[in-house]
């Protein structure tokens, strides 16, 4: 029933696809021949007034207009590409794994993730939550392009040594498989490049470039190469690298911020020259705030399949993370200009193609597939054989597969990204295979956490409201030490217990509330909204969904989580599952 319970939603609501009433999959035939009819006619009245409303040049974001930013959520470092009609883009996701997604998208507007350029990273313990951890590092910039009917992603982690050298993959589809291809030296903020004869390039730092053999096996020794020297006014960050060609000119676009001088702001520049090597003259061509955040810079450009420009360029944005917007790229003079005719981030964008249908990169998901959705990423290496998709189906099984002192060292942590301007997630969970010590529940995740935990304390169950927060060692990232600050706990007198996290990332809110439910209609709220929050020292990324279950006394323990659904806005109630599996 829960497709065809989806299908209605998705008939009669505007954002259906974003909730489901999880029923399950194996249900009777639902709908009547009446039913059908019913639902035809009223897809037919849709589609007319959806099409008088489009011929009317709609304002609103179901027309022909989308609001900014592309994607409230924290997709930071993009790189886009088209192939076809078709555009590509990754972003860092850091210790998450897999990693590297990879999206898809028709109209610049509809993103779905499609792959990830590697499943997990094997270079150090740290990546498994061992002699250390990889928070804020991991995958880093990661660069995306197209040449000769293939994919090649170069990425390089932001670690020193070994773990810091830079991978290139590559694979026949965006949708993956990707494969190694090499490794190499490291390259911070890099962009890979292929040039009209087939020499291949790979501009890092600031500035810096060197050439690649042939087969992308290495660098070729002795091509390193300055392609500029800083102005005397580019004292801060000059990072970020994408080079692309157009009309014969080389093009180099990096983020530029420079603290402490009245008037300067975070700003996207651009190198150009005739020749690769140079020499290259220097525009500023965007400098916007957006929105009441800070000003935006870091991105890409790309061209549309009928000849337009767009840049997509991400702005940080507190709690939620660093969010990626979408402009006009005019090409005036020979520079990419960003920006409306004012130079500023437009409030709204016209889609790119009309008629695409909604896709998101945040999904509700009831756990009856066989194989996890790739809108779910863990925290850091999982252990493979701590959770199951088919152990109990339709559930998702956390297993304890370490004993370990807090959330933050904990394996298998599960998560999602939390999208602005509102959002909630609701969990229902089965805590009768628990045992004494684990601690399971549900987190907006971060290096400052707010976190709903049942804990087995002996034969019953706590749960509790608390306010965390990690300190880490610089070079290490080793957990150092947890304040925890219980705010409120409750005991549970049966092993099913609902929790819900509703979240508001408008200018100055940054706000979470926790709350719990014994029957998926009545709620309680555990104590007082909490401040969620962006620290670039420790996690370096926005706030996600977490689900998790760890040991604190002894293994063997486990958690069943039946659904997680998800809603982009706080206005609509929530209705639990019926009938339960």
């Amino acid at each position: 029933m829960i497709q065809i319970t989806k299908f209605m939603k998705h008939m009669m609501m505007a954002d259906s696809n974003r909730m489901s009433t999880f029923a399950t999959s194996k249900g009777k035939k639902f709908f009547s021949e009446f039913n059908r009819f019913v639902l035809v006619v009223i897809s037919l009245v849709v589609c007319f007034v959806t099409s008088e409303a489009a011929g009317k040049r709609s304002s609103g974001p179901d027309g022909f207009y989308t609001p900014n930013p592309m994607l409230w959520a924290d997709v930071p470092d993009p790189d886009v590409i088209r192939v076809g009609d078709t555009y590509y883009m990754v972003s860092t996701t850091m210790h998450l794994m897999p990693g590297a997604p990879i999206m898809r998208s028709r109209d610049l507007k509809n993103w779905e993730t499609v792959s990830y350029v590697f499943d997990r990273l094997t270079d150090s313990p740290k990546y498994d939550l061992r002699e250390g951890t990889a928070y804020g590092r991991g995958q880093w910039a990661t660069s995306l392009k197209y040449h000769n009917g293939r994919f090649y992603a170069l990425l390089a982690p932001n670690e020193a040594g070994p773990m810091g050298n830079t991978y290139i993959y590559t694979a026949e589809r965006a949708e993956g498989p990707w494969t190694l291809l090499s490794r190499m030296r490291h390259f911070h903020d890099c962009s890979l490049f292929f040039d009209d004869d087939d020499r291949v390039y790979v501009v890092y730092g600031t500035g810096e470039m060197m050439e690649l053999k042939q087969d992308l096996s290495d660098v070729i020794e002795g091509s390193h190469h300055q392609l500029f020297q800083r102005e005397a006014d580019e004292t801060g960050i000059l990072e970020g690298s994408r080079m692309l060609k157009y009309k014969g000119r080389y093009y180099l676009l990096m983020i530029s911020q420079v603290w402490g001088v009245p008037g300067r702001h975070r700003r996207e520049v651009c190198y150009r020259s005739d020749n690769i090597r140079g020499p290259y003259e220097k525009h500023v061509i965007l400098e916007s705030d957006f929105g009441g955040f800070p000003y935006v810079g870091q991105g890409t450009i790309v061209d549309s399949e009928y000849g337009d420009w767009y840049a997509i360029i991400f702005q940080d944005r507190g709690g939620v993370g660093r969010v990626p917007t979408l402009m006009p790229c005019r090409w005036i003079d020979g520079w990419p200009l960003l920006g409306d005719e004012e130079g500023r981030v437009p409030d709204r964008m016209r889609v790119v193609k009309t008629g695409e249908p909604e896709r998101h990169i945040v999904c509700s998901d009831d756990f009856s597939e066989a194989k996890l959705g790739l809108h779910w990423q863990w925290n850091h290496n999982p252990v493979d054989a701590a959770w199951s998709l088919t152990e109990r189906p339709g559930w998702l099984r956390l297993k304890t597969s370490r004993v370990v002192g807090n959330l933050f060292l904990a394996p298998n942590t599960l998560t999602q990204r939390m999208e602005g301007p509102q959002c909630c997630g609701v969990v229902k969970m089965d805590l009768s295979k628990m045992k004494d010590g684990d601690c399971a529940g549900f987190s907006a995740f971060n290096s400052d956490a707010g976190v709903l935990c049942v804990k087995k304390e002996g034969r019953r169950w706590v749960l509790s409201f608390s306010e965390q927060s990690v300190k880490l060692t610089q070079r290490e990232k080793a957990v150092e030490r947890v304040d925890e600050h219980v705010v409120r706990q409750v005991a549970l007198n049966s092993p099913m217990v609902w929790l819900r996290i509703d979240a508001d990332f408008n200018v100055g809110r940054d706000i979470a509330s926790f709350h719990y439910s014994l029957d998926g209609e009545s709620w309680v709220q555990l104590g007082s909204d909490y401040k969620l929050r962006f620290d670039w020292q420790r996690f370096f990324m926005g706030s996600k969904f977490a689900l998790f279950n760890y040991a604190t006394k002894r293994l063997g323990g486990s958690v069943d989580f039946d659904f997680f659904e998800y809603r982009p806005a706080l206005s609509v109630r929530y209705t639990p599952k019926k009938p339960e599996k």
